[in-house]
């Protein structure tokens, strides 16, 4: 005899399926409607609703798992600041990627000054436990100051044309704001974005440089993990 799918306190549905529908939301630019349409082509009925809920309960939960795993971050931090517009009006996400492009952190705060980007750097340190050789970021004048303040002993390279890093690690952000018709709240925007940051980027390594052996092998550590710390662990 077989052995029941094992699952989560308080959910009716199997574990597999939650864990297969959040990963879906985080990875891929799909809408609860469209996670819902999949699950019922393989005769998995549930709603929209209940998928977002299983995000929401769960999404963060997962990447926090994978964050423990996520290899010491490199020695150059490129920071960088986006706009988002919340309910009509603007916030801003600031984000640190390594100069392997993995995304270290980021926040969403309604200014971009001296003091937002001192409370950014602070939450990196913060986070991370380890101090970067080099800072590279654009021109904004509070990164100046917060450098000067929080992280004196780091080299601070300021140039707009060294900072792509950064600025395209936030195309998956605008794709995702575009399809869920922009975030409702700050909150929510933080909630999610954190949490799609570190799956997305746990199955998303820099393929342009890597051969296709090596993508092979990197994706199949990344699911290795996954079933690792997340399958296994969850299942428990």
């Amino acid at each position: 005899m077989s052995p029941e799918p094992a699952t989560y306190p308080g959910y009716r549905f199997p574990a597999e399926v939650i864990r297969h529908a959040v990963w879906l939301y985080h990875l891929f630019s799909l809408s609860l409607r469209d996670i819902e349409l999949i699950l019922a082509e393989r005769g998995i009925t549930v709603t929209h609703e209940s998928i977002r809920r299983w995000v929401l309960r769960f999404g963060s939960e997962f990447a926090g798992k994978l964050r423990k795993r996520r290899p010491r971050p490199g020695d150059t931090w490129h920071l960088d600041e986006v706009f988002l517009r919340i309910n009509g009006e603007l916030h801003y996400l600031w984000r640190a990627v390594d100069e392997h492009g993995v995304v270290l952190d980021l926040l969403v705060q309604a200014r971009r000054d001296a003091s937002a980007a001192k409370r950014f750097f602070k939450r990196l340190l913060v986070g991370l436990k380890d101090k970067p050789k080099r800072l590279v970021t654009d021109g904004l004048r509070g990164y100046g100051v917060a450098h000067r303040e929080v992280m004196p002993q780091v080299r601070h390279r300021v140039s707009r044309y060294l900072n792509d890093r950064a600025k395209n690690s936030h195309r998956p952000t605008r794709r995702r704001e575009r399809q869920m018709q922009r975030f409702k709240s700050p909150r929510q925007a933080q909630r999610f974005l954190s949490a799609q940051a570190m799956i997305y980027g746990h199955f998303r390594p820099r393929r342009h440089l890597m051969t296709a052996a090596q993508h092979r092998r990197a994706r199949a550590k990344a699911f290795r993990i996954w079933q690792q710390e997340i399958c296994a662990q969850m299942a428990a």
